[in-house]
């Protein structure tokens, strides 16, 4: 790859739009935010810049399609599918100084600015007596810009829906300078192409997101929260579709398996103690929600009864906020204990609800032909089963030409079974050539095509979403 070096008169005009002390060209600073947390990947922008408002990046990114040199938007740096890496160098645009939030109270809206985290988010409308329920297991870090980028989901998607389902409308930075609003702040409209919901998943690549007008709910008063064990992992995923039916929809259904629970309390070091029996194969975490405990009672038994069904050892109720916060403590650090026992790679995949047991049976007899190991775990009551491959032992080439065939496998699989190659963390630059999987060659020309109507130069988050060939 060749390196871009900067024109001096565009690093005076640069200059001239942040201040010289919001430009950073230090090799520590630019490694810094060359990283999210895929894999071990570093990609170092050739400069980062930190704007502070939507004017200083319009005329950043008109400065950068006039000289044609990459932008790439970075956020909270929690992305998993290489979605901030500047991959093409160029200028790294930290979004992290737009951090504001103003709450309509009348209106149940928040119109927030792409650095706020999501639970700084989440704590500041609690306090005024409402909810915002999307929930990524990286809420203390991930911000808010990045989860409309992606599409982020979480625990709670599966009955409050996902990022896209509370956006409104977008203040959006064009790549070609211009500044747009997408939609209205109306909770309908139906007025022309929906440019919001387009800017929704886009990864960073249609537009820099900065305003979003979110919606938010009343808050809620109650909830139950039950762990439950199997000794039969597909049991487990049997069981979710199972729960549905009986007419319960959760508002948070969680699956581990035993390794992903195992690797965790060793990572958090007896914070957390939970007795589990050799036998015992996977966990479901599943909680109800809403303002009247009887009916939250009431539902918890019929759960029960359902899982009755199962072969289940004796469920765990938390009784207190510190077990219930100890439990989600548990899940939330399922991903960072996969990572610190070794290098891995995390796939995406989802699938309708009854496909999760052939799935992950599937994912299974994958990793046994091309010998590598998997963790698994996810938001299971909407099909969304997060796959940690984990490097271990394999080699540098075992690592490098044989997993990959393993996870095409995957998402070949994953895509049978009426699924696709991503829930809530995005294509980015380590999924981008697995799309003919998922598309056609109509489809990936379509995108391509949006691609160029919004960026004609394409300059920015350029070698992501779409593959290299189309």
């Amino acid at each position: 790859m060749n390196h871009i070096i900067l024109p001096k008169e565009m690093i005076v005009r640069l200059e001239e739009i942040v201040g010289q002390s919001f430009l950073f060209f230090d090799e520590e600073t630019r490694k810094n935010y060359g990283h999210d947390e895929t894999e071990d990947y570093n990609f170092p922008p050739s400069v980062v810049v930190k704007p502070a408002n939507t004017t200083e990046i319009s005329e950043i990114v008109k400065l950068a399609n006039e000289y044609k040199v990459p932008v790439v938007p970075i956020g909270g740096r929690t992305g998993l599918s290489g979605g901030a890496l500047s991959i093409h160098e160029g200028i790294g645009l930290s979004i992290e100084r737009l951090n504001k939030i103003e709450v309509d109270e009348q209106n149940l809206q928040a119109i927030v600015e792409p650095a706020v985290y999501t639970q700084v988010l989440q704590e500041t409308v609690l306090e005024k007596g409402l909810f915002y329920p999307p929930d990524p297991s990286s809420r203390g870090s991930c911000t808010i810009g990045g989860n409309v980028a992606e599409n982020a989901g979480g625990a709670r998607a599966v009955k409050y829906g996902v990022t896209k389902d509370y956006v409104l409308n977008l203040e959006v930075v064009l790549p070609t300078g211009e500044i747009i609003w997408t939609g209205a702040n109306t909770l309908k409209n139906s007025t022309g192409y929906n440019l919001t919901q387009l800017m929704v998943g886009s990864e960073g690549t249609l537009g820099i997101i900065t305003k979003i007008v979110m919606k938010l709910l009343p808050k809620v008063n109650n909830n139950i929260l039950m762990l439950v064990p199997f000794f039969k992992a597909e049991q487990a995923c049997e069981a979710v579709a199972a729960i549905f039916r009986a007419g319960i929809v959760p508002s948070a259904l969680e699956f581990m398996e035993r390794e992903a629970i195992d690797w965790t309390l060793r990572f958090l070091n007896d914070d957390i103690s939970i007795n589990i029996k050799d036998e015992v194969q996977a966990h479901l975490l599943i909680e109800v929600d809403g303002n009247y405990p009887d009916v939250l009672f009431s539902q918890a038994e019929k759960i029960t009864e359902v899982l009755e069904q199962y072969d289940i050892d004796e469920v765990l109720f938390a009784d207190t906020e510190e077990q219930k916060n100890a439990l989600w403590k548990l899940r939330r650090a399922v991903g960072e204990a996969v990572k610190s026992n070794s290098v891995y790679k995390e796939e995406d995949t989802v699938v309708p609800r009854y496909a999760l047991p052939e799935l992950l049976k599937g994912i299974k007899a994958i990793g046994s032909k091309y010998g590598f190991q998997s963790v698994c775990y996810g938001h299971a009551g909407d099909g969304n089963l997060h796959v940690n491959i984990v490097k271990g032992t394999m080699s540098d080439e075992q690592w490098k030409n044989e997993v990959p065939k393993g996870v095409r496998e995957i998402f070949e699989l994953t895509v049978a079974l009426k699924g696709t190659l991503s829930g809530e963390h995005g294509i980015g630059y380590v999924q981008k050539n697995y799309m003919d999987i998922a598309f056609g060659k109509k489809q990936l020309s379509l995108m391509k095509a949006i691609k160029e109507a919004f960026d004609p130069n394409n300059i920015l988050n350029p070698g992501k979403v779409l593959p290299d060939i189309i």
